[in-house]
């Protein structure tokens, strides 16, 4: 089979196509930046450096916040026959934090209590209702970029103006109390294959490694992992990290993330995590692969008129004889189904307009 990691060339991602490798027979590497979508073309959709992509059996897309849109597009735009761990949605959700609360929120993820208003002056008027401190998000950002600390109304209001004046959305969101720790679980399907607890190393709130903050091997326990899996499938994220405040109201989701880097959490777990990935998407190509080749063959057995019984498997098909020498050549439809294999035994019944072949089955 082949397959496509198309990314920006990220250490994860090099790492992640290289595992690839020792699963699918072809993996290329393509860079984000070069790829283009046609959307309304009829042919040649998605192009690279200006040439049709070709055809993949498994394409793999990572990018940031920045390239929502272009992810989004190639995912929608990738053939039928393509598997994704990624349903276009998820590009659009996951970064954007507003709507990734909002998506959460109506299926009861726990989450922090988030704050949004459509001016400055209404969100002044909600700083002076809440305590402090309080954490401001800009939407869209990773790696803990976007994510300030308040800890008075006028720190606040002040961030507030220069937020107005850059003609920044922002989110407020009440401060969780975690000794600036969270938990970054890797969801690789149905499973959190790796966990770690990160920490800040100075006052800074923000634990992510690429903030400065450092990492140690972590055992969630059952009900955080499965918080973590909802998340990612309610975001129709099939590989996903998502972080979470462990506080005393409980496990409480901050945000997911559909690019999570690996070294962190490969280094303080000693989990080949780019390799449970690459075996996850070959054996989710392979189902895809067996599921699309049966939809084809249900679409085909239509067109030719041919009934399926759903309880013993029999097939059946209208259709003319083909006789070669005084021989009847079955159709090979039928001897597809039928699954006879040269060599074997069987016993053939004959009647006036009736024919039967049956395995020979000696007890």
């Amino acid at each position: 089979m082949k397959a496509a990691m198309i990314s920006l060339g990220s250490k994860s991602s090099k790492w992640t196509a290289e595992a690839m490798r020792k699963y699918f027979e072809i993996v290329d590497e393509i860079n984000l930046k070069k790829v283009e979508v046609n959307i309304g073309s009829k042919e040649d959709k998605i192009l690279v450096e200006g040439k049709p992509i070709g055809k993949y059996d498994c394409v793999y897309v990572k990018g940031s916040y920045k390239y929502a849109g272009l992810l989004r597009a190639i995912v929608t735009e990738l053939d039928d026959s393509t598997y994704s761990p990624f349903e276009p949605r998820s590009f659009t959700l996951v970064h954007n934090k507003l709507l990734t609360q909002l998506q959460l929120e109506k299926e009861n993820i726990p989450m922090p209590k988030t704050y949004v208003a459509a001016t400055t002056d209404a969100a002044k008027k909600i700083l002076e209702k809440i305590n402090y401190p309080i954490i401001m998000k800009l939407p869209s950002g990773t790696q803990g970029k976007g994510v300030m600390v308040a800890d008075s109304y006028a720190a606040a209001a002040s961030m507030l103006d220069t937020l107005e004046s850059l003609n920044q959305p922002f989110i407020l969101q009440e401060y969780i109390e975690t000794d600036s720790e969270d938990v970054r679980l890797f969801v690789v399907g149905e499973k959190v294959v790796a966990c770690m607890k990160r920490k800040s190393l100075t006052e800074e709130v923000r634990s992510n490694i690429h903030a400065g903050g450092v990492g140690e091997a972590y055992e969630a326990d059952t009900n955080t992992k499965k918080i973590a899996i909802r998340t990612a499938k309610l975001l129709g994220a099939e590989v996903c990290g998502v972080d979470i405040l462990e506080s005393i109201k409980g496990p409480l989701v901050i945000e997911a993330n559909l690019s999570p880097g690996l070294q962190g959490i490969m280094d303080v777990t000693n989990i080949n995590v780019a390799d449970k990935i690459a075996k996850y998407l070959y054996e989710k190509t392979l189902s895809f692969k067996e599921q699309s080749g049966n939809g084809k063959k249900r679409e085909l057995l239509k067109d030719l008129g041919i009934n399926q019984a759903e309880k013993n498997g029999d097939q059946s098909i209208i259709s003319t004889l083909d006789f070669r020498g005084g021989r009847i050549l079955l159709p090979e439809l039928i001897t597809n189904f039928s699954k006879f294999k040269e060599g074997e035994e069987y016993v053939i019944e004959a009647s006036e307009g009736k024919l039967v072949i049956k395995k020979l089955n000696i007890k």
